[in-house]
Protein backbone atom coordinates (compact mmCIF):
# COMPACT_ATOMS: atom_id res chain seq x y z
CA UNK A 1 0.00 0.00 0.00
CA UNK A 2 1.32 3.17 -0.98
CA UNK A 3 2.04 5.93 1.62
CA UNK A 4 -0.42 8.37 2.30
CA UNK A 5 1.59 11.30 2.15
CA UNK A 6 2.80 11.85 -1.40
CA UNK A 7 4.14 15.61 -0.94
CA UNK A 8 5.99 16.01 2.57
CA UNK A 9 6.33 18.70 4.14
CA UNK A 10 9.34 21.12 3.06
CA UNK A 11 12.60 21.08 5.10
CA UNK A 12 12.44 23.96 7.85
CA UNK A 13 14.79 24.63 10.05
CA UNK A 14 14.92 24.97 14.00
CA UNK A 15 14.35 28.22 15.99
CA UNK A 16 18.21 28.89 16.72
CA UNK A 17 18.80 27.94 12.33
CA UNK A 18 21.18 24.50 13.65
CA UNK A 19 19.34 21.89 12.28
CA UNK A 20 17.55 21.52 8.94
CA UNK A 21 14.73 19.09 9.63
CA UNK A 22 13.23 16.91 6.99
CA UNK A 23 10.11 14.68 6.95
CA UNK A 24 10.19 11.14 5.05
CA UNK A 25 7.18 9.53 4.49
CA UNK A 26 7.62 5.47 5.47
CA UNK A 27 5.45 2.53 5.57
CA UNK A 28 1.88 3.80 5.55
CA UNK A 29 1.55 6.36 7.80
CA UNK A 30 4.63 6.82 9.74
CA UNK A 31 6.77 10.22 9.49
CA UNK A 32 10.36 10.01 9.92
CA UNK A 33 12.25 13.18 10.83
CA UNK A 34 15.76 13.49 9.51
CA UNK A 35 17.85 16.16 11.05
CA UNK A 36 21.18 17.87 9.40
CA UNK A 37 23.00 19.87 11.13
CA UNK A 38 24.74 22.67 9.78
CA UNK A 39 28.21 22.68 10.94
CA UNK A 40 28.25 18.97 8.70
CA UNK A 41 28.67 16.89 11.88
CA UNK A 42 26.47 13.84 10.62
CA UNK A 43 23.06 13.52 10.21
CA UNK A 44 20.67 12.12 13.23
CA UNK A 45 17.36 10.54 12.05
CA UNK A 46 14.09 9.75 14.71
CA UNK A 47 12.51 6.72 15.25
CA UNK A 48 11.10 5.00 11.86
CA UNK A 49 10.09 1.86 10.84
CA UNK A 50 13.16 1.09 8.07
CA UNK A 51 16.40 2.87 7.20
CA UNK A 52 16.47 3.22 3.25
CA UNK A 53 14.83 6.24 3.02
CA UNK A 54 17.19 7.77 5.67
CA UNK A 55 20.07 6.42 4.42
CA UNK A 56 19.25 7.40 0.58
CA UNK A 57 18.19 11.22 1.74
CA UNK A 58 22.14 10.78 3.78
CA UNK A 59 23.96 9.98 0.31
CA UNK A 60 21.88 12.82 -1.61
CA UNK A 61 22.84 15.54 1.01
CA UNK A 62 26.71 13.56 1.33
CA UNK A 63 26.63 13.09 4.90
CA UNK A 64 27.03 10.67 6.72
CA UNK A 65 24.41 9.02 9.01
CA UNK A 66 25.78 9.69 12.78
CA UNK A 67 22.54 9.38 15.33
CA UNK A 68 19.04 7.57 15.84
CA UNK A 69 17.28 9.16 18.01
CA UNK A 70 14.35 6.53 19.54
CA UNK A 71 10.78 7.51 21.29
CA UNK A 72 10.03 4.32 22.36
CA UNK A 73 10.09 1.02 21.43
CA UNK A 74 6.96 -0.13 18.95
CA UNK A 75 8.32 -2.04 16.02
CA UNK A 76 7.80 0.92 13.75
CA UNK A 77 9.90 3.14 15.61
CA UNK A 78 12.57 0.93 16.28
CA UNK A 79 12.53 -0.49 13.70
CA UNK A 80 14.86 1.70 11.97
CA UNK A 81 17.42 0.37 14.64
CA UNK A 82 17.03 -3.38 13.61
CA UNK A 83 17.18 -2.41 9.62
CA UNK A 84 20.60 -0.87 10.28
CA UNK A 85 21.52 -4.05 12.34
CA UNK A 86 21.04 -5.81 9.80
CA UNK A 87 22.88 -3.88 7.26
CA UNK A 88 26.29 -3.77 9.29
CA UNK A 89 25.63 -0.61 10.04
CA UNK A 90 24.08 0.03 13.43
CA UNK A 91 27.65 -0.06 15.25
CA UNK A 92 29.48 2.87 15.72
CA UNK A 93 25.89 5.51 15.74
CA UNK A 94 25.00 7.10 18.96
CA UNK A 95 21.53 5.60 19.58
CA UNK A 96 19.85 7.74 21.83
CA UNK A 97 16.69 6.51 23.79
CA UNK A 98 14.79 6.24 27.36
CA UNK A 99 16.68 4.82 29.61
CA UNK A 100 13.52 3.27 31.48
CA UNK A 101 13.58 0.68 28.39
CA UNK A 102 17.13 0.58 27.14
CA UNK A 103 16.82 -3.14 26.89
CA UNK A 104 14.82 -3.05 24.34
CA UNK A 105 16.00 -0.54 22.41
CA UNK A 106 18.97 -2.16 19.38
CA UNK A 107 22.26 -1.14 19.51
CA UNK A 108 21.31 1.68 22.31
CA UNK A 109 24.62 3.77 23.53
CA UNK A 110 23.08 7.02 24.93
CA UNK A 111 20.00 6.23 27.48
CA UNK A 112 18.43 9.10 28.63
CA UNK A 113 15.51 10.03 30.75
CA UNK A 114 13.98 13.20 32.37
CA UNK A 115 15.71 16.56 32.29
CA UNK A 116 18.51 14.92 30.32
CA UNK A 117 20.39 17.25 27.78
CA UNK A 118 21.90 16.07 24.17
CA UNK A 119 23.77 17.39 21.62
CA UNK A 120 23.49 17.14 17.73
CA UNK A 121 26.09 19.40 16.14
CA UNK A 122 25.58 22.60 18.03
CA UNK A 123 22.58 22.52 19.20
CA UNK A 124 21.17 21.34 22.45
CA UNK A 125 17.68 19.42 22.84
CA UNK A 126 15.63 18.69 26.09
CA UNK A 127 14.80 14.88 26.44
CA UNK A 128 10.89 15.15 28.72
CA UNK A 129 9.23 11.49 30.00
CA UNK A 130 5.82 11.22 28.14
CA UNK A 131 4.37 8.41 28.92
CA UNK A 132 0.49 7.29 28.24
CA UNK A 133 1.53 5.67 24.99
CA UNK A 134 4.07 3.15 26.25
CA UNK A 135 6.02 3.28 29.15
CA UNK A 136 9.24 4.25 29.15
CA UNK A 137 8.09 6.36 26.09
CA UNK A 138 10.34 10.14 25.58
CA UNK A 139 10.34 13.24 23.81
CA UNK A 140 12.85 15.21 22.22
CA UNK A 141 12.71 19.73 22.59
CA UNK A 142 14.77 21.23 20.04
CA UNK A 143 14.92 25.07 19.57
CA UNK A 144 10.86 25.36 18.87
CA UNK A 145 10.33 22.13 17.43
CA UNK A 146 8.61 18.72 19.65
CA UNK A 147 9.40 15.40 18.43
CA UNK A 148 6.12 13.98 20.47
CA UNK A 149 6.75 10.56 18.59
CA UNK A 150 3.22 9.21 19.66
CA UNK A 151 2.02 11.07 22.62
CA UNK A 152 0.15 14.11 20.77
CA UNK A 153 -0.57 13.89 17.37
CA UNK A 154 -1.98 16.30 15.32
CA UNK A 155 -5.57 16.44 16.51
CA UNK A 156 -5.18 14.02 18.72
CA UNK A 157 -3.00 11.51 20.79
CA UNK A 158 -1.87 8.03 20.99
CA UNK A 159 -3.73 4.72 22.20
CA UNK A 160 -3.06 4.22 25.65
CA UNK A 161 -1.13 0.81 25.24
CA UNK A 162 0.54 0.85 28.72
CA UNK A 163 -1.49 3.94 30.09
CA UNK A 164 -3.18 4.56 32.44
CA UNK A 165 -4.95 7.50 31.57
CA UNK A 166 -3.62 9.89 33.87
CA UNK A 167 -0.17 9.60 32.40
CA UNK A 168 -1.16 10.23 28.99
CA UNK A 169 -3.15 13.40 30.43
CA UNK A 170 -0.12 15.03 32.38
CA UNK A 171 2.33 14.09 29.31
CA UNK A 172 -0.05 15.98 27.54
CA UNK A 173 -0.92 19.05 29.90
CA UNK A 174 2.67 19.12 29.83
CA UNK A 175 3.33 19.48 26.28
CA UNK A 176 0.58 21.70 26.31
CA UNK A 177 2.13 24.31 28.45
CA UNK A 178 5.01 24.81 25.72
CA UNK A 179 5.76 27.78 23.66
CA UNK A 180 2.36 28.23 21.23
CA UNK A 181 4.88 28.26 17.84
CA UNK A 182 6.34 25.27 18.62
CA UNK A 183 5.98 22.97 15.85
CA UNK A 184 4.39 19.46 17.40
CA UNK A 185 6.64 16.90 15.00
CA UNK A 186 4.46 13.57 15.42
CA UNK A 187 5.40 10.22 14.46
CA UNK A 188 2.14 9.41 11.83
CA UNK A 189 0.28 11.57 9.47
CA UNK A 190 -3.35 10.50 11.22
CA UNK A 191 -4.77 13.86 11.42
CA UNK A 192 -8.06 13.70 9.16
CA UNK A 193 -9.02 11.06 11.44
CA UNK A 194 -8.47 13.07 14.63
CA UNK A 195 -9.87 15.65 13.04
CA UNK A 196 -13.07 13.91 12.28
CA UNK A 197 -12.96 12.67 16.09
CA UNK A 198 -12.95 16.44 17.17
CA UNK A 199 -15.83 17.35 15.28
CA UNK A 200 -18.02 15.18 16.64
CA UNK A 201 -17.24 16.50 20.18
CA UNK A 202 -17.18 20.16 19.15
CA UNK A 203 -18.43 21.53 16.26
CA UNK A 204 -19.37 24.46 17.48
CA UNK A 205 -15.57 25.42 17.52
CA UNK A 206 -14.78 27.92 14.96
CA UNK A 207 -11.08 27.41 14.82
CA UNK A 208 -11.79 23.44 14.51
CA UNK A 209 -13.65 24.34 11.45
CA UNK A 210 -11.12 26.57 9.71
CA UNK A 211 -8.64 23.83 10.62
CA UNK A 212 -10.88 20.77 8.97
CA UNK A 213 -11.09 22.84 6.20
CA UNK A 214 -7.95 23.38 5.73
CA UNK A 215 -6.49 19.73 6.17
CA UNK A 216 -9.11 18.43 4.02
CA UNK A 217 -8.05 20.23 1.24
CA UNK A 218 -4.34 19.86 1.43
CA UNK A 219 -4.78 16.29 2.22
CA UNK A 220 -6.75 15.98 -1.04
CA UNK A 221 -3.63 17.18 -3.04
CA UNK A 222 -1.19 14.73 -1.27
CA UNK A 223 0.19 16.99 1.17
CA UNK A 224 1.22 16.08 4.70
CA UNK A 225 -0.46 18.61 7.42
CA UNK A 226 2.52 17.47 10.08
CA UNK A 227 3.60 20.01 11.57
CA UNK A 228 1.24 21.56 13.37
CA UNK A 229 1.42 24.01 16.46
CA UNK A 230 0.92 24.15 19.97
CA UNK A 231 -1.23 26.64 19.55
CA UNK A 232 -3.17 24.88 16.98
CA UNK A 233 -3.83 21.47 19.34
CA UNK A 234 -4.53 23.88 22.12
CA UNK A 235 -7.09 25.74 19.94
CA UNK A 236 -8.73 21.95 18.30
CA UNK A 237 -7.20 19.10 19.88
CA UNK A 238 -10.03 17.75 22.00
CA UNK A 239 -7.47 15.81 24.36
CA UNK A 240 -6.21 19.48 25.30
CA UNK A 241 -9.94 20.78 25.73
CA UNK A 242 -11.38 19.09 28.54
CA UNK A 243 -12.54 22.97 29.63
CA UNK A 244 -14.83 23.01 26.57
CA UNK A 245 -18.98 22.94 27.57
CA UNK A 246 -19.72 21.98 24.25
CA UNK A 247 -16.74 18.57 24.42
CA UNK A 248 -18.00 17.63 28.17
CA UNK A 249 -21.73 17.79 26.94
CA UNK A 250 -21.26 15.74 23.81
CA UNK A 251 -19.06 13.22 25.48
CA UNK A 252 -21.65 12.90 28.50
CA UNK A 253 -24.55 12.47 25.79
CA UNK A 254 -22.52 9.63 23.81
CA UNK A 255 -20.85 7.94 27.45
CA UNK A 256 -23.64 8.49 29.69
CA UNK A 257 -22.34 5.79 32.40
CA UNK A 258 -18.63 7.74 32.49
CA UNK A 259 -17.80 10.02 35.35
CA UNK A 260 -17.29 13.71 34.44
CA UNK A 261 -16.22 15.50 37.53
CA UNK A 262 -12.60 16.25 36.53
CA UNK A 263 -10.54 17.08 33.71
CA UNK A 264 -8.94 13.82 34.59
CA UNK A 265 -11.81 11.92 34.18
CA UNK A 266 -13.57 13.81 31.13
CA UNK A 267 -10.05 13.19 29.23
CA UNK A 268 -10.42 9.25 30.17
CA UNK A 269 -14.20 9.49 28.58
CA UNK A 270 -13.35 10.98 25.46
CA UNK A 271 -10.48 8.84 25.07
CA UNK A 272 -12.88 5.84 25.76
CA UNK A 273 -15.45 7.94 23.02
CA UNK A 274 -12.68 7.63 20.01
CA UNK A 275 -11.72 4.25 20.65
CA UNK A 276 -15.08 3.09 19.82
CA UNK A 277 -14.47 4.72 16.42
CA UNK A 278 -17.68 6.11 15.88
CA UNK A 279 -17.02 9.22 14.20
CA UNK A 280 -15.49 7.12 11.26
CA UNK A 281 -19.44 6.92 10.02
CA UNK A 282 -19.41 10.95 9.96
CA UNK A 283 -19.33 11.15 6.13
CA UNK A 284 -17.27 14.09 4.61
CA UNK A 285 -21.01 15.64 3.11
CA UNK A 286 -21.05 16.61 7.22
CA UNK A 287 -17.95 18.14 7.78
CA UNK A 288 -17.84 22.00 7.20
CA UNK A 289 -15.74 22.01 3.82
CA UNK A 290 -18.24 24.09 1.97
CA UNK A 291 -18.59 26.99 4.61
Amino acid sequence: MSHVVSQPHPPFFTRDGLLQIWQLPAATDNLIWVLVPSDGSGIAVIDGPEASGTLTLCDTLKQPLAAVLNTHTHGDHIGINRDLLKRGLLDGLRVIGPRQVAAAIPGLTEPVGEGDEIVLGSCRASVLVTEGHLNGHISYLFPGALFCGDTLFAGGCGFLFDGPPKKMFDSLTRLSSLPGDTLVCCAHEYTQDNLRFAWSVEPGNQALRRRIRQVWKDRAEGRCVVPSTIQEERDTNPFLRTDSPELIARVAQAMPDATLDSPLAIFTATRALKDRKDHRAIPDAQLPLNE
